[in-house]
This record gives C-alpha cells, sequence and structure tokens, in this order.
C-alpha cells in the first residue's frame, strides 16, 4: 500500500518540475509544503486532465481518501487512500474514475513499514524514492462530491498501487504505481483501460533506506524524518 508520502518540493518547485501542467489553483497551498510526512485527509497538489475534450493537463488541489461522488456528505467510514490495479477497473469504487478521472500525484518520495515479526507489531519504516533525488508521479484516481452543507464541490483522490519491484519486495508486498514521465499524458488521457501502466516501477531507478520510528505520528512533520538511520535491535518498535 502507499499510506505516507513526502513532498519537500515547495508548491512552485513542483509546478516548474512539472512544467507542460498549468499552476491552477495549488498557490493556495504554498504555505503547507514542504510536506515532511503527509498522511491521507490532507489536501494535496494534483495533476488532471482539464477537459476530457483537450489534452491540456493542470493541477488542482484535492484530499487524499477518494469519495465516490454518489456518496452522501462524503460518505461514512473512512475512505479509501489506495485502489489496487487488479480490480480498479471492476471495482464499484473506483472504475468509473478509473475510467474517465485519473490524475498524476507528484511527491518527492514516499514510506513504507516493513514487518519484522510474525504479529506485524513489530516494524522498521523506510523511506523510497528516486535514486537521482527527482520527484516522480504516482499514478491516481480522483472524485468530486458536493458538501451537503454549503454545496461546495470537494475533490478527492487515491493512489494505485500495484505488486512490488524486486526493491520493494524485500519489505512490502505492494507499491504504489510509479509513472514514467513519457506516460504522463497517456495516464490522463481518453483511453479507457491502461492497464499496461499499472506495473512495478523499475528497481534500479529506485533506492530506499532506514529512517526513525517517530514517522509513525503525521505530528512529527520535520526535515529530519527523512533521514537515514543505522538499523539494530533497538530500531524495532510497536505499532
Amino acid at each position: 500500500m502507499c499510506g505516507r508520502v513526502f513532498v519537500k518540493s515547495t508548491i512552485p518547485d513542483m509546478v516548474r518540475r512539472f512544467e507542460f501542467a498549468h499552476p491552477g489553483d495549488v498557490e493556495r497551498l504554498g504555505n503547507g509544503f514542504p510536506v515532511w510526512n503527509g498522511a491521507p485527509s490532507l489536501t494535496y497538489p494534483i495533476i488532471v486532465r482539464e477537459e476530457l475534450s483537450t489534452s491540456m493537463a493542470g493541477f488542482v488541489s484535492a484530499k487524499w481518501g477518494l469519495v465516490p461522488g454518489w456518496a452522501r456528505d462524503g460518505g461514512g467510514r473512512p475512505p479509501p487512500v489506495n485502489a489496487r490495479c487488479e480490480t480498479i477497473a471492476s471495482n464499484g469504487m473506483f472504475r468509473k474514475a478509473y475510467a474517465a478521472r485519473r490524475c498524476l500525484v507528484p511527491v518527492d518520495g514516499y514510506f513504507e513499514w516493513q514487518k519484522l515479526d510474525v504479529s506485524g507489531k513489530k516494524k522498521q519504516p523506510y523511506a523510497i524514492a528516486m535514486k537521482d533525488d527527482e520527484p516522480f508521479a504516482m499514478a491516481g484516481v480522483w472524485e468530486e462530491y458536493a458538501d451537503k452543507a454549503t454545496g461546495e464541490l470537494i475533490r478527492t483522490f487515491a493512489v494505485v498501487t500495484c505488486e512490488p519491484n524486486t526493491l520493494m519486495a524485500t519489505i512490502h508486498d505492494r507499491m504504489p504505481v510509479i509513472l514514467a514521465p513519457a506516460d504522463y499524458m497517456r495516464w490522463l488521457g481518453p483511453e479507457l483501460d491502461p492497464r499496461d501502466l499499472m506495473k512495478p516501477y523499475p528497481s534500479e531507478l529506485m533506492k530506499m533506506w532506514p529512517i526513525d520510528r517517530k514517522v509513525g505520528s503525521p505530528r512529527n512533520n520535520t526535515p529530519d524524518i527523512i533521514d537515514e538511520i543505522g538499523v539494530g535491535p533497538n530500531d524495532l518498535f510497536d505499532v
């Protein structure tokens, strides 16, 4: 799965790095970034196709945790933050968004936890990023629902996940779908089922390193969250 990210770029930097997309309304998020320990329910910059009939892309802001348009007042249960690529085209929660509302989720990296015992209570957190430290885009899907009280349209998204590559398989059985830049516009395009894009990203282009357990609390949101640590018996912790 993918349930925590870091965005060490400022909003202007992110817009410059993904210059094919119009800045849109994301400048208002500027005071909230960088985010060193980004959790679901927060609002992030994502990239969507501006109109179904065009090939133009633009940044918009959206809350992490997908709520379909038919949900009343945002739904009741916690919204899903991930969509499995194997069932995304058939799952009623995601299939319409997958067919018509796909998005890019730009980040600098994400976090994952390796289980270190059978119970799953002892885990070691890792940070994962590109080997060249450049930001990258995870595949996502997005939706909108109307706030019951105000009528305001609330945009939400989920990150698509797939089987792990050989690097990620050493710590977890899933990873986010990471798209190559050459595939960005195809993922955003009108194609109903670009299934072949939902595959593990090449291990040789990625890196990961162990980090401190304080990443477990989203309240800890400082640059040292992604500092590498040595891994030993004292690094194990209960979650």
